[in-house]
């Protein structure tokens, strides 16, 4: 097993250890003193953590890794990092032991502690099989290089997503003659490209639109079709709107982009706009009941799952649906402009990209009183470099955020891509250790932060030496669920109640969690004129003392 992860280039094992692995800490600890090379192995005193991390890395790096957790307890201990990697598409394969099949020492690793009655439940792999791209059982150690490696191909394979293993502890602890395997017999399907008639007819409609828009998530997962859209934006001036973004995917400073828009209940203008509205990579490019392209826009979408198969519900009026790589296929475009040399850019959205850095100047000026997440993210912008990363879980300032941060380079954005809070500070480790040379930037909401489980994050961050700064967008409470209760029901009873019970006051001392558990230096910020000289601060210590640091900043309470 270990010799199958090693060769198929998993980097780090995050691991939370239980009674089902004496034989996989057996082989690590034999590995170590025999010299055979092992993945970093980063233990996670929680498991949800412990995933988050591997999520993190593979959102940067794109390489896939490797996390080990116990039984049915252990898996389910991951429950929101799970939903998470799905809804992300990431490829991380997840190990899990399962309770010994034999009691009276039949086989070495047979039943030997109570837990093993306890932990012996029907369907293991049924708690995540919904999310998983591929799930199976070990049955023997004789194809365990087979078996890894082809859960790893499956899940490197677009549409990409995470793989389950799991084994008891005899077929862990059965020794077998060495297996030699090809591993590059097991590469992810390669990407697939747009069928040349349909590349045709959509070449000529964005030639003949007048107000194209481009709108995508996380085509930015892959930097290659950045690159391609930018071309694309250069070659036609096309607009760029970024719709609740999980990744960078187009420079904020290029002056196609129209910048991004969230669960802003407003209907974005240059989508109303647009003639002719091409979506790529992106799961929900629009909210329709306040937000959608204007009757008769010509709708064009490539995805590399145009269908959404695992969503139950899920459609929008595209007249052309493609399954294609949008780097494969954005390069396909632009060869085929090239070769037509169409006609002049559109100027339109330049116009929408200049109003917008407008509105953005407007909203971060200096508060007079109370900090405003425009200000506190634009103080942080001024202190970071261009190849700052950025964790985005603002939820409520997720516009925000991503908005006035200011981000211009693919690879340096990044939120979880999905829905269970909590993936802030697993991911800002995870990252961290992909990139060591680079500044980790997380920025978080006071309610994704206690989600997150600070404790654990900086104890680990302290001990694999993975210093990042947090800034906690501190409004005492949760606002996600006052605003969409206000969303349904204005005028109700709960709109003029003066408790809702979403409030945290007074709060937990945010910054000393961190500082009591990992060493961070912590610092609680209520003063405007405090903000840029805390943020500055904040980073010396993390860039030169090389430990965390926890900005607690206050906000409006909710």
């Amino acid at each position: 097993m270990i010799e199958a992860l090693v060769d198929a280039g998993v980097s780090y094992l995050f691991v939370n250890l239980g009674s089902d692995h004496p034989g996989i800490v057996e082989a690590i600890a034999q590995a170590r003193a025999t010299g055979k090379p092992v993945p970093k192995i980063v233990t996670c005193p929680n498991e949800m953590v412990a995933l988050t991390c591997a999520q993190g890395f593979v959102q940067i790096s794109g390489r896939p890794q490797a996390v080990l957790v116990h039984v049915d307890c252990g898996t389910q201990a991951m429950a929101g990092a799970i939903h998470n990697v799905a809804k992300c598409r990431v490829p991380v394969l997840i190990f899990a032991g399962a309770s010994p099949y034999t009691q009276e020492g039949e086989l070495k690793g047979s039943r030997n502690e109570f837990i093993h009655w306890l932990q012996d439940v029907p369907d293991q792999r049924g708690i995540l099989r919904g999310y998983m791209k591929y799930e199976n059982e070990l049955r023997t150690g004789r194809n365990i290089k087979q078996m890894i490696h082809r859960a790893l191909q499956i899940a490197s394979s677009d549409p990409k997503g995470p793989a389950y293993l799991m084994a008891a502890r005899e077929v862990l602890e059965e020794e077998i003659s060495p297996i030699s395997i090809d591993p590059a017999r097991w590469q992810p399907i390669a990407p697939q490209p747009l069928p040349e008639s349909g590349l045709a007819e959509l070449v000529d409609s964005l030639v003949a639109a007048k107000h194209p828009l481009v709108v995508t998530s996380y085509l930015g997962r892959n930097p290659e079709a950045v690159e391609e859209l930018v071309r694309l934006a250069d070659r036609l001036g096309i607009g760029v709107l970024e719709s609740s973004p999980s990744c960078l995917n187009f420079p904020s400073d290029h002056p196609c982009y129209v910048g991004q828009q969230g669960n802003e209940h407003m209907q974005n203008p240059s989508l109303a706009e647009a003639d002719l509205v091409l979506v790529l990579d992106s799961d929900v490019p629009w909210i329709p009941a306040f937000n959608k392209p204007t009757e008769g826009a010509k709708i064009c979408h490539i995805d590399i799952d145009p269908l959404k198969e695992r969503t139950p519900l899920w459609y929008i009026s595209a007249t052309q649906v493609f399954r294609a790589d949008c780097a494969t296929a954005l390069r396909q475009v632009n060869q085929r402009l090239h070769e037509t040399k169409p006609g002049a850019p559109k100027a339109a959205s330049r116009a929408r990209h200049n109003a917008w850095v407008s509105e953005l100047g407007r909203r971060e000026q200096k508060p007079a009183d109370v900090i405003t997440a425009e200000y506190l993210t634009a103080c942080v912008r001024r202190q970071i470099d261009r190849d700052t990363v950025v964790v985005n879980e603002g939820i409520t300032n997720f516009s925000a955020i991503n908005n006035h941060i200011g981000c211009t380079k693919p690879g340096t954005r990044f939120t979880s891509g999905a829905s269970s809070l909590g993936w802030n500070g697993g991911a800002s480790i995870g990252m961290k250790l992909a990139c060591p040379d680079k500044t980790v930037v997380c920025l978080t909401g006071d309610g994704s932060y206690m989600f997150s489980v600070p404790s654990t994050v900086h104890w680990m961050a302290r001990k694999y030496q993975t210093p990042f700064l947090t800034v906690v967008y501190n409004n005492r409470g949760w606002r996600a669920p006052k605003f969409s209760m206000l969303a349904v029901h204005p005028q109700g009873y709960a709109s003029k109640a003066e408790d809702i019970d979403v409030a945290f006051d007074p709060p937990p001392d945010y910054s000393g969690i961190a500082a009591a558990s990992g060493g961070a230096f912590a610092r609680i910020v209520k003063a405007v004129d405090d903000v840029e000289p805390a943020v500055a601060e904040a980073l010396r210590v993390v860039r030169e003392e090389k430990r965390c640091a926890v900005l607690d900043v206050w906000l409006a309470h909710l």
